[in-house]
């Protein structure tokens, strides 16, 4: 079955217009809206430019009675016929001053208005490799290219809503302080004072790429009373909803938040610096952290920051109750809810790259199983 993709336009065939077409906030997803001056349509694209999401958006001119697959064929997009369109005449070019960019706050779609009424979204579930494409409010009925918007407008009026007051709370003044120091209250009342805070720790990617969103620090909560290991702690990751959740779970409120920790008696400065990797990943790499989760590290093992330069982690589990494993009882982060949904933290256990190997083969619970009876200890030493 053919999907509308981006292909190589024959000659002969009118050139594309870009009519609009910006990145979103976290830099992983990019929105292409072009025309022909027949057809607009819209793509998603990732930051390897492949098209991962696509939707028609409206004919200009007399649609058809049936599909012309001749443009299809010449990598254009298609003409939709008059019995999927709500203007079969065509309707007027549209006005990239009239239209308004909303990016959902996890970063993986997109929603479009055409002076204030939604045009087309492309969710993160568009998937033009199985031909699910994106929404359009012009649609009548469903085809691999578009499906009709109004049938679920009642779903993503409110989201659209909601990702809009995100970005405007992001914006306005003092709005990252107020959380930071709603974070930060927490982990005093479960944690005890802070001692050294980190900004800003993800501003620079892995591999040297500039960031721009989100804004995610981190909190050193040093030895205090019967606890002999410091707790390092994300500040920001909570802020916004990780991309995919709702790919694999019916209520994403539960799932969708979290912070990341790691308890060490190595020292904070080392320690910390394995945030830097963490902090923008979900919305960098358009996934989400689970617990069980096992990433691996991309560089050098000598280089991973929870080692020694000899050892031989290659990577992280992610775990919600490092109890599970060996060592101290864990102090309890539960309590800090954002926009409702409550925030989780995942505790980071360094393991090597043959444990990583186990536990995409066998599960994590096996290998947790498995350190449990090595004895290995959640805290890092």
């Amino acid at each position: 079955m053919s999907v509308l993709r981006r292909g190589t336009v024959s000659p002969g065939s009118p050139a594309s217009t870009v009519v609009h077409a910006e990145a979103s906030p976290y830099g992983s997803r990019r929105l292409i809206i072009e025309t022909d001056g027949d057809v607009t349509a819209a793509y998603l694209k990732d930051a390897r430019d492949s098209v991962v999401g696509a939707v028609w958006v409206a004919n200009h001119g007399q649609a058809p009675e049936e599909l012309d697959r001749s443009r299809l064929n010449s990598g254009s997009a298609p003409l939709l016929p008059r019995s999927h369109v709500g203007h079969p005449q065509g309707r007027e070019a549209l006005d990239a001053d009239s239209l308004e960019v909303v990016w959902f706050e996890e970063g993986d779609g997109v929603a479009v208005l055409e002076a204030g009424d939604p045009l087309f979204v492309i969710p993160g579930w568009s998937d033009m490799g199985r031909g699910i494409p994106g929404y359009g409010r012009d649609a009548t009925a469903q085809s691999p290219f578009v499906f009709p918007l109004a049938e679920e407008i009642d779903d993503f009026a409110p989201r659209i809503d909601r990702a809009r007051e995100h970005w405007k709370t992001c914006r306005a003044d003092g709005s990252w302080a107020e959380f930071q120091q709603s974070v930060l209250g927490h982990l005093l009342q479960r944690l005890g004072p802070g001692g050294h805070y980190w900004h800003d720790v993800g501003r620079q990617l892995a591999g040297g790429r500039p960031s721009v969103a989100p804004t995610v620090g981190v909190s050193e909560r040093p030895p205090r009373g019967g606890r002999e290991f410091t707790v390092l702690s994300t500040v920001g990751m909570s802020r916004q909803r990780m991309p995919t959740v709702e790919l694999y779970e019916d209520d994403v409120a539960p799932y969708a938040r979290i912070e990341l920790a790691v308890a060490s008696t190595l020292p904070s400065q080392r320690a910390g610096s394995i945030f830097p990797w963490l902090a923008q990943y979900p919305w960098r790499s358009v996934t989400w952290f689970a617990p069980g989760d096992v990433v691996k590290w991309y560089h050098e093992a000598r280089t991973f920051p929870l080692g020694n330069g000899e050892s031989a982690w290659e990577g992280v589990l992610l775990l919600e109750d490092p109890t599970r494993l060996a060592g101290p009882s864990a102090p309890a982060l539960t309590g800090l809810t954002v926009q409702g949904d409550p925030v989780r933290w995942l505790w980071l256990v360094p393991i090597t790259g043959e444990e990583h190997r186990f536990a995409k083969s066998d599960g994590s619970d096996a290998l947790v199983r498995r350190l449990a009876q090595q004895g290995r200890s959640w805290v890092v030493s």
